[in-house]
């Protein structure tokens, strides 16, 4: 899951930064409401942590032009401003929830994993796929109750096509979601973290469950019902 953070303040959007990349997060920042809008536009999240008293711009100045642009990306306010006609307003303006400095990580991390789940239409933390479990969470899968040891990156692919199944995922769109802004999109290192996670999953299941469906990208195939 790839998150955006539009914050001024250094210290603390590196610490949240470091926080969400440490729960699993691809994390993309922006110190300015400029840079932070073009990055809305330019790239895809699953999730945007907007400050409002940034140097340029209000945060609801940005919040309402991308609501305007019908980019509806989640978005958390976090800010100092505590008044209830504060939040009233940014929930008026489309914001899906926001959370009051000074904050713990812990419920900063609740939030986000929250609007994603309501976001993608999920109540339950779990994705359920046939015999197939993956738990954001704890950043755990198992097949038939019986745990799939797999690296980060391959847990982050494997959580963006679970989360979508049973659409086709495009490896545009893997890289969009799963690797942050540096990342060199001719790298083969995509290629190598699908490899295994398919070998993965195929010595889980004992057949091979993650299809390469050709010219159009990757998707889960393991029956439902």
């Amino acid at each position: 899951m790839r998150i955006l953070i539009i914050e001024d303040n250094k210290p603390l959007s590196t610490l949240m930064r470091d926080g969400l990349m440490g729960e699993g997060f691809t994390v993309d920042t922006a110190y300015t409401g400029e840079d932070g809008e073009d990055k809305a536009f330019v790239n895809s999240y699953d999730a945007i942590l907007l400050d409002l008293n940034l140097p340029d711009r209000d945060g609801l100045d940005i919040l309402r032009y991308l609501r305007k642009s019908d980019i509806s990306t989640p978005v958390i306010i976090v800010t100092a401003r505590d008044e209830v006609e504060q939040r009233a307003l940014g929930l008026d303006l489309g914001a899906d929830d926001y959370l009051v400095k000074p904050f713990e990580f812990l419920e900063l991390r609740a939030r986000v994993q929250a609007v994603i789940r309501r976001f993608q239409g999920r109540s339950n933390p779990l994705i359920t796929i046939g015999k197939l479990s993956i738990n954001p969470q704890s950043r755990t899968a198992t097949y038939d109750n019986v745990a799939i040891e797999l690296k980060p990156k391959e847990f982050d692919i494997l959580e963006y096509i679970a989360s979508h199944h049973p659409t086709v995922i495009s490896t545009e769109e893997i890289i969009e979601h799963i690797y942050d802004e540096d990342f060199d999109p001719f790298s083969s290192v995509v290629r190598v973290h699908i490899a295994r996670l398919k070998k993965a999953l195929a010595n889980a299941a004992g057949t091979e469950i993650l299809k390469t469906i050709r010219g159009k990208g990757y998707q889960l195939c393991e029956k439902t019902e």
